[in-house]
Parts: C-alpha cells; sequence; structure tokens
C-alpha cells in the first residue's frame, strides 16, 4: 500500500517537472519574485524551446535537379549530395535543416527560418563541384567544335531555330579541350594550404581516400606528359590569365611528368593566401559529388503565414482536448476524470520529449499528436469497460481493477504495437511531411501506454478505495 503512494508522489514530481519543462514562465516569475523579495539566489528552470518547421517557422524551400549523366551509381551520387549540401547549410547556421532526396535526380532543401531566397541559393551555390579532365583526342576537339559551328550557323540564319532538331546537339556543350573523369569530389578526403618552398607562394594540397587514391593513379599513369585539368564549378580556381577574373578561360591543367601514386594532388598558381584558405574552406565543408545548377523551383513561406498555421493548430488541439475529456468524464464518471488528468499528464511528458530529442514540428506533426490524443484514451476505455465486467459480476472494486487492467492488457498491446508497425513503415519509405506525422504519432502511443497503464491505475488504486463500493453508480 505505501509503494503505490510513494509511486503516486513520483508522478505528480514528473509531472512538476514536465510541466515547467514545456511552459517554464511562470515558474521563472516566480522565481523572480522570491529572488527579488528576499534577495536569493535561485536560478531559472532550464528553458528550451521547440524546433518549428518550415510551415510552422517560415522560411525557403528550393528543389535541385542533379546532372547524373555520367554517373554509374546514381543512388550512391545522390546520397553523396545530399549528405554533402546538409553539411554545407548546417556549416552557414540554418537551424534544423531538412535535406532529402526525391525521386531518381532530385534534392530538396528546406531552410526554416531563413527569409532570403537569394541568401539560400548563394548558400548551396557556395559548395564547389571538384573535376579532374583529361586531355581530349584531336578527333574529339574537331567533332565539338565542328557541332558548336553547325549551330552557330544554323542560329545565325533563323535566331528562333530548335537546336534540339540537330543531332547530336548536346555535344555542343562539352568541353573540346578536357574530357572528365571519373575523380570528382567525391573521393576528396582533405584539402590543406601549403607553402611553395622556393617561391613562398600558397597552394593547395588535395588529399584523396583510398578509392581516390587508387583512381588518381590511373589517371595520371594514362596521361603522362599530358595535361591534366584541375577544374572547379566547371572552371578553374586559378586566376592563371592574369586578367583578374576567374573565368572558363582560366583552365588549371599542369603536365603529369610520372604516375602519381599516395592520392595527393597540388594546384599552384597565382593564388594568394586568403584565396586559398577560402578555397580550400569550401572544398572541405564538401564537395559536391556531382553537378547542381540554380533551384528548378523555389518557396518561401513567410513568417507570418507560419504563426497563423501555429495558432491555428495548437487551438484545434486544445479543441480536441476538451472533447475527449468530456466524453470520458459523462461515460466513465470519476474512473474518466482520473483518466482526463492522466492525459493532460500524458501531454505534458509528450511535449517535454518533443522539446528533448528535439523533434522538428511541422503540420503533419503536430496533426500525429493531436490524433495520438484521441488515441491514448483507447486504453482507459478497454481497461474501464472490462472493469465494468467485473464490478457487474459482483466483485469488489480493487479486485475490479487489478482485473481490468490484467484482462484488457492483450488488447492494448496488440493494437498499439499494429500501430507502431505502421508508424514505423510511413517513417521509413515516405517524405519527411509523412514522417514528422508518423514519428510523432508514435512517440505519442508509447507515451499513451505508460499514460494508461502505469498513471491510470496508479491513480485508480490511490483514490478508489473500498469505501467506494456504496457508490459504484461512480465508477
Amino acid at each position: 500500500m505505501k509503494q503505490k503512494y510513494w509511486i503516486f508522489i513520483g508522478i505528480i514530481v514528473l509531472t512538476f517537472l514536465a510541466g515547467n519543462f514545456v511552459y517554464p514562465d511562470y515558474f521563472n516569475k516566480g522565481v523572480d519574485f522570491f529572488n527579488e523579495k528576499f534577495s536569493l539566489n535561485i536560478p531559472h528552470y532550464w528553458t528550451k524551446p521547440y524546433q518549428l518547421g518550415l510551415d510552422l517557422q517560415g522560411g525557403v524551400s528550393l528543389v535541385y535537379q542533379a546532372d547524373l549523366s555520367s554517373v554509374t551509381n546514381k543512388s550512391e551520387a545522390m546520397q553523396g549530395l545530399r549528405d554533402v549540401i546538409e553539411r554545407r547549410v548546417n556549416l552557414f547556421g540554418v537551424s534544423e535543416p531538412v535535406v532529402q532526396i526525391q525521386g531518381d535526380d532530385r534534392l530538396i532543401v528546406e531552410l526554416p527560418g531563413l527569409k532570403d531566397v537569394k541568401e539560400a541559393i548563394d548558400t548551396i551555390g557556395q559548395t564547389p563541384y571538384l573535376e579532374f579532365g583529361e586531355q581530349r583526342t584531336e578527333l574529339e576537339t574537331q567533332q565539338i567544335i565542328d557541332k558548336i559551328k553547325e549551330i552557330q550557323e544554323a542560329q545565325k540564319k533563323d535566331p528562333n531555330f530548335d537546336v534540339t532538331t540537330i543531332k547530336d546537339w548536346e555535344v555542343a556543350l562539352q568541353d573540346p579541350n578536357f574530357k572528365p573523369t571519373e575523380l570528382t569530389g567525391k573521393y576528396l578526403s582533405r584539402a590543406n594550404v601549403l607553402f611553395d618552398q622556393t617561391t613562398f607562394r600558397p597552394q593547395i594540397e588535395l588529399n584523396f581516400n583510398s578509392e581516390g587514391e587508387k583512381l588518381f593513379e590511373e589517371i595520371t599513369a594514362r596521361n603522362i606528359q599530358k595535361p591534366l585539368a584541375i577544374m572547379l564549378d566547371g572552371a578553374s580556381i586559378i586566376d592563371t590569365t592574369g586578367d583578374g577574373v576567374i573565368d572558363a578561360n582560366d583552365i588549371y591543367a599542369p603536365i603529369v611528368q610520372n604516375k602519381i601514386t599516395g592520392g595527393k594532388a597540388v594546384i599552384t598558381g597565382s593564388l594568394d593566401a586568403k584565396t586559398a584558405n577560402d578555397i580550400a574552406r569550401r572544398l572541405n565543408s564538401g564537395a559536391l559529388p556531382v553537378k547542381i545548377g540554380n533551384p528548378i523551383s523555389q518557396e518561401t513561406v513567410g513568417p507570418t503565414l507560419g504563426a497563423v498555421s501555429l495558432k491555428n493548430s495548437l487551438r484545434a488541439g486544445i479543441y480536441g482536448l476538451i472533447a475527449v475529456v468530456l466524453f470520458m468524464i459523462v461515460i466513465y464518471r470519476l474512473p474518466g476524470l482520473l483518466a482526463s488528468i492522466a492525459l493532460i499528464i500524458y501531454i505534458g511528458i509528450n511535449l517535454s520529449l518533443f522539446k528533448m530529442i528535439p523533434i522538428t514540428l511541422t503540420l503533419a506533426g503536430i496533426g500525429g499528436f493531436i490524433l495520438s490524443i484521441g488515441m491514448a484514451v483507447d486504453a482507459n476505455i478497454l481497461i474501464f469497460a472490462r472493469m465494468k465486467e467485473e464490478l457487474n459480476e459482483g466483485k469488489q472494486l480493487s479486485v475490479a481493477i487489478e482485473e481490468g487492467f490484467k484482462r484488457a492488457w492483450p488488447s492494448i498491446r496488440d493494437s498499439n504495437f499494429n500501430s507502431l508497425i505502421v508508424c514505423a513503415i510511413l517513417f521509413l519509405v515516405s517524405t519527411s511531411f509523412v514522417k514528422g506525422f508518423a514519428f510523432t504519432l508514435a512517440i505519442g502511443i508509447l507515451v499513451s501506454m505508460f499514460s494508461a497503464i502505469f498513471v491510470t491505475r496508479i491513480f485508480l488504486l490511490v483514490f478508489l478505495s473500498q469505501k467506494l463500493d456504496k457508490f459504484k453508480w461512480l465508477v
């Protein structure tokens, strides 16, 4: 008997801690009052904001299409692209970004709290695409030049000429001097700034991973006494022409003297220390494994619209809670009241977990949480229905409570387990929008089992004593 009261006290303490973690303002105001009145130094309660998604906080949503024309393993390349861009936006201080793959070659980038579309595009666009190019044969170069001339002549005759009607028109888009190799920034492990011991000019040392080391060795072996172009975003990162502008005319293509082993390459040229450090930093923050251009779609969600969505979601949650509480009290009377109190504790614990994990809350996620409020009383309804059956058989109240929980548990376990399986499937195979719904619903289901099986049971054992056997209508 003493144990249940200690557990009850523990639940009250947990409720106090969770409630103040969810909304610490009242506690902190009280602390300020006592600190000022009695010259105390009581610390404030721990405050931590909720992580709000793009649809609630406002921000920028971008869709990019990757160029996978020269990639064999598209899935691996897109995964690498996603990882690199995620690191990139994290580096620039964007809070809780969402970077996910859509289809085979599209990447969705959601940046909550970022209101400037240009800033978002620039942030992602600064990620360099590093590639190595080997010299084309004279025949290949001539074919590209001929195709370019063919298109130019056709456009002179007719400015509105449709280029795509020319056979193999894509050839004209290629670099006539260098063709890309399989070695890209995907295989780069580290870039360092060094200084030449003779000229004291800064240079950039590229260190490749084990796979890149093998590729670099193979490429240099077949290009001895030939130029090997090192390009960043389709152009050199060195101002080789000395005109002060880094463009497509600046192709840094050192002559390969011997097969290079060890997985290291060095970029030299007209570099100053600042430029070299900037380039190394950009490369280390993530060289894109495949090319992306400007976003094919962009959308800005204003903070005002997000605030309205959040307000409406909270209102819906409050209305749903009131409806559930009224239903439980009207149908199940005193146990329904106790279950409603347990439901409020359930909400406090749930919201605390959302903050602590933390979970990025979206409209879908809040929808899953509101749904879980209704589902949280399912277990109570099963338990109370079993209790009524036991009471109708003339059993004492304490026995009816124990039997009600014992007989309802298999049904509660199986139904919630099936719901968790569905949540897991939704989370694993769906988009981030549905993932938020599935994750918050899954947490709600787990916490609801604790609330119904543990908290409600303790409440019933504490407040429903044998004295109420004469007032079974309350049960």
